[in-house]
């Protein structure tokens, strides 16, 4: 098992941890009713995927 030969600064472990972001997710406009969905997922409000209905709304 890998242990630290030597104790990490604080400037070094908290530079570290500032890399540690929440990213949001990402969205695009849905082509039929234009409100944000996930890309590759089909429309919660419309129902639609790839050009055709795949979700009875």
């Amino acid at each position: 098992m890998a242990v630290p030969k030597r104790k990490m600064s604080r400037s070094n472990t908290r530079s570290r941890r500032s890399q540690w972001k929440a990213v949001a997710v990402q969205t695009q406009p849905c082509p039929q009713c234009r409100s944000p969905k996930l890309s590759h997922a089909a429309c919660s409000v419309c129902g639609t995927y790839n050009g055709r209905q795949v979700i009875e709304v």
